[in-house]
């Protein structure tokens, strides 16, 4: 018994944008009595915060959360520094508790912590040049187009609005002559816990619905004026994102402002389309509806009581 007891447990909850992870990780750590590990890499940085829908302090409920507004834009930040700070928290954490929570919708940065991160082959100077080229001359447009021939099988699942995941994918296909996503195959690194990995599930339908109600309110409560005040930073790889980049569009004068909050909500709903295949293909995830909390606990205690 006291083996079962001193055994460490990661409670991972993904799932696609606007499924209600922040507020099912929330009650799932009260009821634990622990904390919450945030694996948004964009709830990371300060300076955004509505068109990330970070967690207010009310919505956090006296849970104490990690990584978020960590960083500021203008801090490089990679998913393996990711990994090495959140497994350096974790060290800490199970020195006092047996279970934390880890919640996102990025499936890279939440399986760096609960599984590694793949070696990927170093990327020659000639090969880097090569890909800015292309990129200064076709845009994101370019990069789309090069990474959807070169390993269709991650185009399939990437952010492709994204150019810095889908700059180094290239990066990696031309170097290695191999597809990207080859590399992504690898056996799990060791962990000192085990991971507990609960995905929330919507239908289509109703996520998309849930996805048009939170940008507009993300409108209504000053996104418009948050990105304005970003606009000079729009260079920052972390502000080459859904959310943002459409309003830089709209302050250029490429698109009107309603086209710019249609494009918001036509690219969310892409990304969660691409989060929901991700999800598929990685990972032995167990299916939830964001509703069923007491679901979840029940499957978590009973996971655990099994070890």
């Amino acid at each position: 018994m006291a083996e079962k007891s001193s055994a460490k447990y990661l409670l991972v909850i993904g799932g696609p944008t606007a499924s209600g992870k922040t507020a099912t990780a929330v009650q799932v750590a009260r009821y634990f009595d622990t904390v919450v590990l945030s694996a948004d890499s964009r709830q990371f940085y300060r300076e955004l915060s509505i068109g990330t829908a970070k967690p207010t302090l009310a919505e956090r409920q006296g849970v104490p959360h990690y990584f978020i507004d960590t960083l500021s834009i203008e801090q490089p930040y990679s998913v393996g520094d990711f990994e090495r700070d959140a497994l350096a928290l974790l060290a800490d954490v199970f020195q006092h508790k047996n279970i934390a929570v880890l919640v996102g919708g990025s499936g890279l940065y939440l399986q760096a912590v609960y599984a590694g991160l793949d070696a990927f082959p170093s990327v020659s100077a000639a090969t880097r040049a090569h890909v800015q080229a292309g990129e200064a001359v076709g845009g994101l447009a370019w990069l789309q187009q090069q990474v959807a021939e070169h390993d269709p099988e991650y185009f399939a699942t990437a952010d492709i609005q994204n150019p810095a995941r889908l700059r180094r994918a290239l990066e990696v296909c031309l170097e290695s002559g191999r597809p990207f996503s080859s590399f992504r195959q690898q056996q799990s690194a060791p962990r000192p816990f085990r991971p507990l990995l609960a995905l929330l599930q919507l239908p289509r339908a109703e996520l998309y619905a849930r996805i048009e109600q939170r940008v507009d309110a993300m409108v209504a409560a000053g996104l418009e004026e948050e990105a304005r005040t970003l606009w000079p930073y729009r260079h920052l790889p972390a502000l080459r994102t859904v959310g943002y980049e459409e309003w830089f569009d709209y302050f250029e004068g490429n698109i009107s402002r309603q086209q710019a909050i249609e494009k918001i909500k036509q690219h969310t709903r892409n990304y969660a389309k691409r989060q929901e295949t991700w999800f598929r293909k990685y990972g032995n995830w167990t299916p939830f509806h964001p509703n069923d909390v007491e679901d979840i606990i029940r499957w978590a205690e009973g996971e655990m009581a099994s070890q």
